[in-house]
């Protein structure tokens, strides 16, 4: 889920001044040399995205799916809970470090077809990990049944989507594309019929988006769970692109301002009317996070935008850095934190537990914590634990200066 420039296409090892500058760096700058270094490089920005992947990983891996705090689920349908703000908040960042490395690359002669090929590149080789991650543990694996859209595959495509915009738009003609994504996809999914059906159903699996998918990956590769729709599907894809251009708006602005109170307190005020704009809409077209409706995505880019002028005015502003390392940290190795954690929770769920009565998960989740927590409690220790572990992991790459990206 890395959104750092785009490299060579394969996975590369960033040593000490790239992504993965060393942990201490931080406590040696003064505020002057904070205030004078690279525009391309917030160090909010990456406790953002470490925040986001600790949160996400917190939500996919419940002790148990049975018992779980309702703020850590995904709504039913229309709305929204803090969960759903986890995938937007992904594609935000996206775009803000798009906006950040493109501007540096650039402006260093870097030519604009070679980093579109290499975006490409990168997309491909995110929606072959999706793909990967779906398939685990490859040799037993039904194909037939396979998950094609998902989590990376969307993020890959959005990606490659985007990067034409950010390459050859400035600001006013990537706030164009936005506004006619999020416009046009409300349109398909209100004004358009669904081919034998009606226009405007927003009910699982009758939505438009939903029949192009079953057009065109079929029932048997869409999510396991209704195999009538996905909550990744193609046409979603489009506001989704949308996502990441807001990000890369927020990105633009960001390299032109001083890191400064007045900068976090805009930036603020900004998210809060997006916000709110986001609230409004949702009136006559839901807040959806599974149809990723234009209302969700401008709502989620609002609340992402106030959240890293929070982590911009304590950690850029207020240079209050030490608590967040673990989670800068997590944000330099985004990808590695995503994928390595998603096998390793299939293979707790692979491997037999000690006294023969199941898998290795189940058999943690009741012996540590099950026993004297309750249910929901112990549930959310579990992935507490979990994600402690993988932040103990990418913390122990990051002192290194170790950072792999595709």
């Amino acid at each position: 889920m890395t959104s750092t420039p785009p490299g060579t296409g394969g996975i590369t090892v960033a040593t000490e001044g790239d992504a993965g500058a060393s942990a201490e760096a931080p406590k040696r700058r003064s505020a002057a040399q904070r205030d004078a270094l690279p525009p391309s490089r917030l160090e909010s920005l990456d406790a953002f995205r470490g925040l986001t992947i600790a949160a996400m990983l917190v939500v996919n891996n419940p002790g148990t799916w049975s018992a779980i705090h309702a703020p850590l689920r995904h709504a039913a349908w229309h709305g929204w809970t803090p969960t759903d703000l986890i995938f937007p908040y992904f594609l935000f960042i996206v775009g803000v470090a798009m906006s950040l490395s493109f501007a540096k690359r650039l402006a260093r002669g870097d030519d604009r077809r070679d980093l579109l090929r290499h975006a490409v590149r990168r997309g491909v080789v995110l929606i072959a990990l999706g793909l990967a991650l779906h398939a685990f543990p490859w040799v037993t694996t039904d194909y037939g049944r396979l998950r094609l859209p998902g989590v990376l595959q969307r993020i890959g495509l959005a990606y490659v989507l985007a990067v034409p915009a950010a390459l050859w738009l400035g600001t006013r003609g990537r706030a164009m594309v936005a506004a006619a994504l999020l416009l046009g996809y409300w349109a398909l999914l209100t004004l358009v019929p669904v081919p034998g059906g009606a226009a405007g159903v927003l009910e699982p699996g009758r939505d438009l988006g939903a029949w192009l998918d079953r057009a065109v990956f079929g029932t048997d590769h869409l999510w396991s769970q209704t195999r009538t729709w996905d909550p990744e599907g193609l046409l979603g894809t489009l506001p989704a692109v949308a996502s990441i251009l807001l990000g890369l708006l927020v990105g633009d602005w960001l390299r032109g301002r001083a890191r400064t109170a007045s900068t976090s307190a805009r930036l603020a005020a900004a998210g809060a009317l997006a916000t709110a704009a986001g609230l409004l809409w949702g009136l006559v077209f839901p807040i959806n996070k599974p149809l990723w409706t234009s209302s969700y995505a401008l709502f989620a880019a609002g609340m992402a935008a106030m959240t890293l002028a929070a982590c911009h005015f304590v950690i850029d502003v207020r240079g209050l850095r030490r608590w967040a390392v673990p989670f800068v940290a997590f944000g330099v190795n985004a990808l590695a934190a995503f994928f390595l954690s998603g096998i390793a929770a299939r293979v707790l769920n692979m491997v037999p537990a000690p006294d023969g009565t199941g898998a290795l998960k189940p058999w943690l989740h009741r012996e540590l914590f099950a026993g004297w927590l309750s249910p929901a409690n112990a549930s959310l220790a579990f992935a507490l634990t979990f994600t402690a572990i993988w932040v103990a992991i990418m913390l122990a790459l990051y002192r290194k200066g170790w950072s792999l990206r595709v």
